[in-house]
């Protein structure tokens, strides 16, 4: 084994694929003094008993890039390694047992389509041709995948160790690491031991890829990684006479999928209420270990099993597996840099789907340490979404009890989780359940989507369709486009960035000019080296020394992040405000009628034109309110103390009732700021995306000196655009648009959308997304003068392209 160095560039915390795949990637980039630790064996958590599916699509363009990487990395890794992977392109079925699953698999299949993954699909006769022993009773419809697979996760794992020792890197059994040092806020190196030794290994970095374990350790070193094991149930059954080759056989309304392997068929489950496990704590001497049996629990998927493959009636059972997996509160894995400490890095909490991610997960996060930002938009995955309370480990064994099942539960648009709620609530919480608020989380906040009527019950009807609230969301919509709508935004993330250098530092990293009087609200971007979008807020300026930034929720963390890595030697100080203020958006061609109500201060243009924070008088308190809007009408945004809020809002409430005052949820906010061509930061914005190809560059000032992004950006106006963010509008009102819909170019698949909704005031549903440009530089007009369609669910819906504003084009109703 050999005594341990006490010095290396980078020190990877377990030896499962995950660990074994950032080894490899890192000294395939050359790094050298890489030392892996596994504190028992390589593979004896959970890779060695995963069930090795390889599925290439996944929910997003740049996920389906890294299970696409992993595929092609496993079929290389034995010709370079002498290590079988046992990695077969058998293909995968995908089994539609509904209507409503019929029409999510039409939208995987239109989405596999634009990402560059060969799918068909299938009826129930095409569907028995391919697997001869599947009873098609009930059977609606089916997908085909050829390129996804099966491979033998041990083995992965184990050519990957070996990969990473031929380049030099150092893996070693057998050692346990207690804590990671810091100082100043980075990494410094780690203490381990061995038995009775013990010692420091010196780091430059540090990877937690500690799988089930991961959770614990970050949490000893003040790192949030929020994930819990549960159990997780598969048979195998003694071999089947004549059974052929077969593809991965998925059934989700039966929770079950299926795979061939040498002769004998392995049935895993994926059940709507799993079993958490390891709450006191993974043992540490857990190695290769099972958890007993539960046939009670396995039984409602086995019994639907035996219908749908008669031949697991003939056969014997061989194995009962039960063995434990990490599950996250979203069903997404953690990549990336801890936001608490510089250089600690993560790739850990893989949802079941570790084999196929791991291998993209490791080049991505091996390239990311490499270049001090990710290769591509990672957000989807990235750790800096991870909300601190989320380590609470009763809130993780409640809620990972349904994020197992909701693996394979009907992706319906707008599902909301339903375990371990309510932590989050703003001061106004409790008013808007009593009139009808029916409520979504997003980073634990529980915020209004929706208001129900008085009668009708508050409370999701999911669909592929018009959901139950559909003719809410749209009175609330025209609401806000016709008369006064009030929201509760109290979710928005606040931050405070003051000192006598504020404003030197925030002109370093934001685009735009912050140089403005006080009371002016700017609308910018953080801007990356390449001319990404890291951060999509407003900041206004409260005084010469003092600035107040407002970010989404769910990026509150990343934010913070960003400003604290690249602060330098300014003197500021960074605060996170958040909880100090609730947020009442007040909006729609009404609203300065119903202030006026409430207020005796001057609303007029003159007085408080767009763009303009101020103080004002409403009911008996004040409230600071910001002349901005993320709908595209009149409004004002109330900044309230958290214990003035329900004053102001029964104010409001109380003299709304003679304005025609209608209280909106998020869904409408969102309708509306997709009509009016808003970005939403994740979606149709992130770090990949070029500022100028955002269609953002108004907000871009490259001549009030240097800023971080600004030679990405002159660089790009001299060379000319590759691709513009459009909106469409469907010309068929029925069709309904989410996001990740095919976009095409005189019927040519050329993106797909990265956001959609419907759009009340327009009359159809508008989506936007990202069209390339067919030589550099080429113009609107030629842009704007072809055909578009979207795909949904495989019909090729006629679709209205534009370049400014569908609703509003001029912005005239916002300064009214």
């Amino acid at each position: 084994m050999g005594d341990l160095p006490t010095r290396a560039r980078v020190v990877i915390i377990g030896g499962g694929i995950s660990g074994c795949s950032v080894a490899y990637h890192l000294a395939k980039l050359g790094w050298r003094d890489i030392v892996l630790l596994e504190r028992k064996q390589l593979t004896c958590g959970t890779t060695w008993h995963a069930a090795g599916l390889v599925g290439q699509l996944r929910a997003s363009q740049n996920m389906t890039r890294l299970a696409k990487y992993s595929a092609d990395l496993y079929a290389r890794l034995e010709e370079e390694t002498g290590l079988a992977t046992g990695l077969r392109q058998c293909g995968s079925i995908s089994l539609a047992l509904s209507d409503e699953r019929r029409e999510e698999l039409l939208r995987q299949a239109a989405m596999a389509r634009a990402f560059g993954v060969e799918v068909h699909d299938l009826s129930p006769a095409g569907i028995k041709e391919l697997y001869p022993h599947l009873n098609i009773d009930g059977v609606v419809s089916g997908v085909h995948l050829p390129g996804d697979g099966q491979a033998d996760p041990g083995n992965i794992a184990l050519a990957l160790a070996k990969g990473a020792r031929q380049m030099g890197a150092r893996i070693v059994e057998g050692v346990s690491v207690g804590a990671v040092h810091q100082a100043e806020g980075r990494v410094t190196g780690v203490t381990w031991s061995r038995g009775e030794e013990e010692g420091t290994i010196a780091a430059e970095h540090v990877v937690n890829c500690g799988g089930m374990w991961g959770r614990d350790l970050a949490a000893r070193d003040g790192v949030t990684l929020p994930l819990h094991a549960c159990e997780h149930f598969y048979i195998v059954t003694e071999a089947v006479p004549d059974l052929a080759r077969l593809p991965v056989l998925r059934v989700p309304d039966e929770c079950a999928y299926y795979k061939e392997d040498a002769g004998k068929i392995l049935l895993g489950a994926f059940e709507p209420r799993a079993k958490p496990w390891g709450m006191g704590g993974i043992p540490e001497d857990f190695c290769f270990d099972q958890l007993p049996e539960d046939f009670d629990h396995f039984e409602p998927i086995l019994e639907a099993a035996v219908n749908r493959m008669p031949v697991l009636a003939e056969a014997g059972i061989h194995t009962f597996f039960n063995g434990p997996e990490s599950f996250t509160p979203d069903d997404r894995y953690y990549l990336g840099q801890a936001p608490e400490i510089d250089n600690y890095w993560v790739a850990a909490g893989y949802n079941s789907v570790g084999i196929v991610s791991s291998g993209g997960a490791g080049m991505a996060l091996a390239q990311w340490m490499e270049d001090g930002a990710p290769p591509f938009d990672l957000w989807d995955v990235d750790i800096r979404r991870a909300q601190p309370f989320q380590k609470n480990r009763r809130y993780l064994r409640e809620r990972v009890t349904e994020t197992l099942g909701l693996l394979y539960a009907d992706h319906f648009p707008y599902r909301q989780v339903e375990t371990a709620r309510g932590i989050r609530r703003s001061a106004l919480h409790g008013h808007l359940k009593d009139r009808g608020a029916v409520f979504g989380e997003l980073a634990g906040w529980e915020r209004a989507n929706w208001f129900a009527e008085p009668g009708q019950p508050a409370e999701y009807r999911y669909s592929w369709g018009r959901q139950n609230w559909f003719e809410n969301s749209r009175a609330e919509h025209m609401a806000m486009r016709e008369g006064v709508g009030l929201l509760d935004m109290s979710s928005f993330g606040k931050i405070r960035v003051e000192g006598g250098q504020a404003l030197k530092f925030l002109q370093r990293l934001c685009a735009n000019q912050m140089d403005v009087a006080a009371g002016r609200i700017v609308y910018t971007q953080m801007l990356n080296p390449r001319g990404g979008i890291e951060c999509d807020l407003t900041v206004t300026r409260l005084s010469r020394t003092a600035f107040l930034l407002v970010v989404p929720a769910a990026t509150l963390h990343r934010d913070l992040a960003w400003l604290r890595r690249h602060l330098g030697e300014e003197f500021v100080v960074i605060t996170d405000v958040t909880a100090a203020e609730a947020v009442l958006p007040v909006m729609g061609p009404k609203a300065r009628d119903l202030l006026s109500a409430v207020s005796p201060s001057d609303l007029t243009n003159a007085a408080h034109p767009f763009g303009q924070a101020r103080e004002i008088e409403i009911g008996m308190t004040l409230a600071r309110a910001h002349r901005v809007t993320y709908v595209g009408e009149l409004g004002w945004e109330l900044y309230v103390p958290t214990d003035q809020a329900a004053h102001v809002f029964e104010t409001l409430v109380e003299a709304g009732a003679d304005h025609g005052l209608k209280l909106c949820g998020l869904h409408a906010m969102d309708s509306c700021r997709i009509e009016k061509g808003f970005r939403h930061f994740g979606h149709d914005i992130t770090d990949e995306d070029h500022v100028l190809e955002a269609g953002l560059g108004f907000a871009v000032k490259t001549d009030k000196g240097d800023f971080i992004g600004r030679d990405a950006v002159l660089a790009r106006r001299e060379e000319g655009l590759t691709r513009r963010l459009m909106q469409f509008r469907l010309t068929d009102p029925g069709p309904l648009l989410h996001h990740n819909e095919p976009i095409l170019r005189d019927g040519q698949i050329v993106g797909h959308l990265t956001s959609g909704n419907y759009g009340h005031a327009v009359g159809g549903a508008v989506g936007l997304g990202y069209v390339p440009c067919r030589q550099r530089g080429e113009s609107v007009e030629e842009m704007l003068t072809s055909a578009y369609s979207i795909d949904v669910a495989g019909r090729h819906v006629p679709a209205e392209a534009f370049l400014r504003p569908i609703y509003d084009p001029t912005s005239e109703r916002v300064r009214m």
